[in-house]
């Protein structure tokens, strides 16, 4: 329990930022989990269309400071590798 003012005012910060911070992760992995299930699925313009929604998603919750940039770049790559690999089969 925070004895002081300022570690008051810190421990409110820190359950807003953690909110924060939850909205944003889950909306990346939903939007992640939906572009993993149209490549499963095999359907190259969902993947395409999941990958153009993704990417922004990505990078903003990155901006946000939610997950690091070279995380948030090293996902869309790879998102984006699996994504050309299934245009280069079919």
């Amino acid at each position: 329990m925070a004895n002081h003012k300022s570690a008051e005012k810190r421990n409110r910060q820190a359950q807003i930022r953690r909110l924060r911070n939850r909205v944003n992760r889950s909306k990346m992995k939903k939007v992640i989990k939906t572009l993993n299930e149209a490549i499963e699925a095999g359907s190259l313009e969902d993947a395409k269309s999941a990958l153009s929604v993704a990417v922004p998603v990505i990078a903003k919750t990155a901006s946000k400071g939610t997950i690091h940039k070279k995380n948030a770049s090293r996902n869309i790559s790879r998102l984006t590798r699996r994504v050309n690999a299934l245009e280069a089969e079919g």
